[in-house]
């Protein structure tokens, strides 16, 4: 007889498991921060593109 899964998503690969538990001492940044740095990143690219 075949064993019955314990009920975990195989394509999971623990992942599920690793961002359930948060550390306090794990460094955590603000997703608005990295959103702001990647908008200043993308038009500091444009306007060297447009003055180059």
């Amino acid at each position: 007889m075949a064993k019955k899964s314990s009920g975990r998503l195989v394509s999971s690969a623990g992942l599920v498991n690793y961002y359930d538990s948060e550390s306090r001492r794990a460094f955590h940044i603000n997703p608005m921060y990295v959103v702001a740095i990647a908008a200043a990143v993308g038009v500091f690219i444009l306007l060297l593109d447009f003055f180059y």
